[in-house]
């Protein structure tokens, strides 16, 4: 089966400071893609091009294994349409018009979705304890999010796009969130990318994990690699120098008093350095590491 989500080679110049460069990136069936990056690094463009909301400089994206975005062209207007409609996005602030109670929006919205599927739509609400009465302006964040991912399920999507959508949430409501995006996913032919700086939620659910730099992808790698296997070892700055010289992708923090070394592989680090501790890595630790450590 093709992939969901498919990123080639993506190139797109921004003003004279920021670019992305060569970005590629996929998202399969089955498959929930953790997307990270500090701000400011490339997540939202990279997401609004996979959209379709802004052409490429070069490169391409294809969805559901078909050429999609504003540099196609010749493609019938309508099968494009059909794509955009197997697509569920959920933003990290809720775009639907303020005085509408969530009644007067679904009543909008289904006409604009050909797949829309109205008990779909109001089992989630009462799932997410969304009111037919509630105004858009009276829902907290969460709710507001909820009810933007109550949407994006109710109009047979296959990719669900997330952009800092869990950003801000009290931890109840993220949980909900992150069960629900792990529900999805487990149907048959359903994916998720999901963009976030808590990358905690995305050691909980990823499977994969691809993280970009100022327009580069730095990282692109399962996520059991990162917080199954990797390690943080803590050690004095001449035991670093031996990991250094003995481990291959090993990088170095160092501070005063003491350095902390990532290792691709804490359960072989123990058995060949069992007097230094070694922690498990998260997420948040590798992309540090990436982007700071050192490697000699």
């Amino acid at each position: 089966m093709a992939n969901l989500l498919e990123i080639k080679d993506a190139q797109r110049q921004i003003g004279d400071s920021f670019a992305l460069c060569n970005v590629n990136l996929a998202v399969a069936p089955g498959e929930i893609v953790g997307f990270v990056g500090a701000n400011g690094a490339g997540k939202t463009t990279t997401i609004r091009a996979a959209l379709g909301l802004m052409k490429l400089d070069a490169g391409e994206v294809r969805l559901f294994g078909e050429p999609f975005g504003e540099e196609v062209t010749g493609a019938p207007e309508k099968r494009l349409a059909q794509l955009k409609q197997r697509i569920g996005v959920v933003f990290d602030t809720c775009p639907y018009p303020a005085e509408f109670t969530i009644a007067q929006m679904e009543r909008c919205l289904a006409p604009a979705f050909p797949t829309w599927d109205k008990a779909q739509f109001w089992r989630l609400a009462e799932r997410f304890s969304l009111s037919r009465k509630a105004k858009v302006k009276e829902l907290s964040r969460g709710m507001g999010m909820k009810l933007q991912l109550a949407v994006a399920l109710s109009h047979k999507t296959n990719l669900l796009v997330l952009d800092e959508a869990t950003a801000g949430l009290d931890p109840i409501a993220r949980d909900d969130v992150l069960v629900t995006l792990r529900e999805f996913a487990t149907q048959e032919g359903h994916g998720v990318l999901l963009s976030s700086h808590i990358t905690s939620d995305l050691d909980r659910i990823a499977d994969r994990v691809v993280a970009i730099d100022d327009g580069r992808i730095v990282f692109n790698m399962p996520r059991e690699e990162i917080t199954d296997m990797a390690g943080i070892a803590h050690c004095t700055a001449e035991q670093a120098h031996t990991i250094l010289e003995c481990v291959e992708e090993a990088l170095v923090e160092r501070r005063e008093f003491s350095c902390d070394v990532l290792v691709p592989n804490r359960f072989e680090f123990a058995e060949a350095f069992p007097e230094i501790p070694c922690d498990h890595a998260s997420i948040e630790d590798y992309l540090r590491f990436t982007l700071k450590g050192i490697a000699q």
